[in-house]
């Protein structure tokens, strides 16, 4: 998670701290290699049948010390844990035979046919977990026998727990109101400045897109349009950081696009405009509730072998000639937002690319980050000028800082083209494309 937001560089002796603001998706595929032997240490382990000593390695592997997400202990033949996944958290425990894993997701009152018809149906989708009710409360249970519980089978059980119920809690309690949120206290509340300037933008940025699809051929550049709607899904979502239903909606959007249907790409256009619009629509009182910070284990995406990154950011980048042709540079700059944000959006990226991506995302949205309250100011808007200095001395930071990791990482600053957004956006994303992130 960006949770710490360019504060990862040394900051000079008085230089202010900028703020601590989470953006994107959680990714835990940058374990350092100091965790990747201790998941090595806990497969061996469980292999010579020290399974405690496994658990107790795997719950270190599983950690990230950054954050502090994960809990563990062990007395005598016994242990106990809990880590967090947003909004649940997920407690544990174990002895000489069986290791159980619990996530309560709400409180049900009184019996309820169709919160139990839904659970049931959700059983069917799972490999690992199960809901369950215990008294009260529904939850989701995991368990397995300690000698068949090897680090793979409690990564992905436990990851199957997590991820599910931290998205479940929120859309059964808003689906079933007899339904009570519980077990929500470790969640940390944003400032209402914060929130109040992440509406306006929220709305801003779906009515500009709106406003120039409304401007423009919808079949003549139906291609081009699904690019600005789906950038758009991309940028809240990574802006923004959602949760709950207002997440579901907008993974519904990109559904839309990407549903394999025999659709025209300008129906599933309309679609997905039509449910922008009811975004658009939203008042505060039913905006506010879905943002919340809170701490991650598992990332909800996986990794992907470069290549393939770097194809999708290719690929976007081959579009964008001709709708400078055609005297279309707003809907050009987006495609290239487009392919880099596709990316973080569906997959897990190494750190470094998702470090050079947050600085993108600060160039061509300066406006909101200075209005989150970021001093640095990498574009300057009104002026129409880009601050060459800073986005270089940037770049230079994120290639040392990850100089030891990926030996032949090598942006090369001197490509990097400032006359215009589209030009900017283009160069950058094809440095990123040509990266080379083998590690050493």
């Amino acid at each position: 998670m960006l949770d710490k937001i360019f504060s990862w560089s040394k900051k000079k002796p008085g230089e202010e701290v900028e703020p601590a603001i989470i953006f994107g998706r959680y990714s835990d595929n940058n374990k350092s290699i100091a965790k990747v032997e201790k998941w090595n240490e806990a497969d061996n382990l469980f292999k010579e049948k020290k399974y405690f000593e496994s658990i107790r390695a795997f719950f270190e592997y599983l950690s990230d010390d950054e954050t502090e997400n994960v809990f563990h202990t062990r007395e005598g033949d016994k242990g106990s844990f809990y880590f967090f996944q947003g909004s649940k958290i997920i407690r544990g425990h174990y002895n000489n035979s069986i290791l159980e894993a619990e996530a309560l997701l709400a409180i049900m009152p009184a019996p309820n046919v169709p919160v139990m018809r839904r659970l049931l149906e959700m059983n069917f989708t799972l490999y690992y977990s199960r809901y369950a009710l215990s008294e009260n409360k529904v939850c989701m249970l995991f368990e397995s026998e300690v000698i068949t519980a090897n680090p793979s089978k409690l990564y992905y059980g436990l990851k199957e727990l997590a991820t599910k119920t931290d998205k479940q809690d929120d859309l059964l309690v808003q689906d079933f109101h007899s339904l009570e949120a519980i077990d929500i206290e470790h969640l940390v509340p944003i400032p209402d400045e914060e929130k109040e300037v992440k509406y306006r933008y929220f709305r801003k940025w779906i009515q500009e897109t709106l406003d120039l699809i409304n401007r423009i051929d919808a079949d003549k550049y139906s291609g081009g349009i699904a690019y600005l709607l789906l950038a758009l899904a991309y940028r809240i979502d990574y802006l923004i950081v959602p949760e709950g239903k207002l997440l579901l909606s907008l993974e519904k959007i990109v559904e839309i696009y990407f549903r394999k249907d025999d659709r025209q790409v300008n129906e599933k256009n309309q679609e997905m405009m039509d449910c922008f619009q009811k975004l658009l629509d939203k008042e505060k009182s039913s905006f506010f509730p879905f943002l919340f910070r809170s701490k991650f284990t598992f990332s909800i995406v996986t990794p992907q072998n470069f290549k393939t990154i770097a194809d999708a950011i290719y690929n976007a980048n081959q579009n964008i000639n001709w709708y400078k042709e055609n005297k279309l540079p707003e809907v050009a700059a987006q495609i290239s937002e487009y392919g880099i944000s596709y990316c973080q959006y569906s997959y897990s990226l190494p750190r470094p690319v998702s470090e050079l991506f947050q600085l993108y995302m600060r160039v061509n949205y300066s406006d909101y980050f200075s209005d989150l309250g970021f001093k640095e100011n990498y574009f300057n808007k009104s002026a129409n000028t880009y601050n060459k200095e800073a986005i270089t001395l940037n770049i230079e930071e994120i290639q040392s800082r990850w100089k030891g990791k990926y030996p032949e990482l090598k942006f090369k600053t001197d490509k990097l083209k400032f006359d215009n957004e589209v030009a900017f956006n283009q160069s950058f994303t094809s440095e990123v494309e040509s990266l080379n992130l083998e590690t050493r």
